[in-house]
């Protein structure tokens, strides 16, 4: 396996093999090869400081499930809560509350198709 010496004048020197030589020569242009790879690394560092941080679709369907979870649990809680206290709620309230269990457990089997 060959190995060269990149040699720019007070620059650090950059044991690589002949290929990557190769490869910075052919693509550096006008700029000489510690530039290049300087300006490699610096466009390397960037792009990772910059890239989007992405959830995947079961990271996302399993955190709405939980959210819809927590949330039926929190109404559930409401309305038997007011109901053992005996406080007149009206009808209208409970009714709704009522529809919108109901729709939160409708929307659950529905994640799965997200």
């Amino acid at each position: 396996m060959k190995r060269t010496l990149l040699l720019d004048e007070d620059d650090l020197i950059m044991v690589v093999k002949e290929d990557v030589v190769k490869q910075i020569d052919e693509h550096r242009g006008e700029m000489n090869r510690t530039e290049f790879v300087n300006y490699l690394i610096q466009c390397q560092l960037k792009d990772q400081a910059h890239q989007k941080k992405t959830v995947s679709k079961e990271e996302f369907q399993m955190f709405t499930r939980q959210m819809t979870d927590t949330l039926h649990n929190f109404l559930q809680f409401f309305v038997s809560y007011g109901i053992s206290m005996g406080k007149s709620q009206q009808d209208a309230d409970v009714q709704m509350l009522n529809k919108q269990l109901e729709s939160l457990l409708d929307n659950d089997t529905n994640i799965d198709e997200i």
